[in-house]
């Protein structure tokens, strides 16, 4: 008895902790938004973003924003298509950022 108790107390809190592991790993649209916004402003605090890059780069997130804010106007919760097309949209709006940030322009 106190072996199966015992393997059950385990199995449980494997499961917990996996299941609690696999939520913070979940991207959060709105945190993903501000991580890329603070990257651009440390990109040109640095030097590594000229300002017509960061410009653009902002541009492109507020087009972002007002994407998703639209998406969520029916409702105010975006179904499993539309999350899917956001966090794309932010990755490549990620890669842009990092592309800008490591070209060889920089601010004079």
């Amino acid at each position: 008895m106190k072996r199966i108790s015992r393997w059950l107390t385990i199995g449980f809190c494997s499961l917990t902790l996996t299941a609690g592991l696999a939520l913070a790993a979940k991207p959060n649209i709105k945190n993903r938004q501000m991580n890329q916004a603070d990257r651009i402003r440390d990109g040109v605090a640095n030097g590594s973003l000229t300002r017509p890059e960061a410009r653009r780069l902002t541009r492109n997130q507020a087009r972002l924003h007002r994407l998703i804010v639209r998406d969520r106007a029916d409702g105010g919760v975006l179904t499993p298509r539309e999350r899917a097309k956001a966090q794309h949209r932010l990755s490549r709006q990620s890669r842009a950022i990092a592309r800008q940030m490591h070209d060889a322009q920089s601010q004079p």
